[in-house]
């Protein structure tokens, strides 16, 4: 009851191609790699810049509060 089998997995996509495609699963599959590479070289620039910017820190915490501002009418 824990797991499906072989078989099941085999049905549950047999049905996902049924439904979509191979098209557009296809088209699918290149889009999300696209994105998983796009944002594999945005951390990668993000850790090199985030260095170069951000100061080491004093230690200090800094507690404040805020308030949403109301007006009057």
């Amino acid at each position: 009851m824990g797991s499906f089998s072989i078989w099941h997995w085999l049905i549950v996509l047999l049905v996902v191609v049924l439904i979509f495609g191979t098209k557009k699963l296809r088209n699918i599959g290149s889009d999300l790699g696209g994105a998983v590479k796009g944002f594999k070289e945005g951390m990668k620039g993000a850790e090199d810049g985030k260095a170069a910017e951000i100061p080491p820190s004093t230690g200090q915490t800094i507690d404040a509060e805020v308030r949403k501002e109301t007006t009057k009418s």
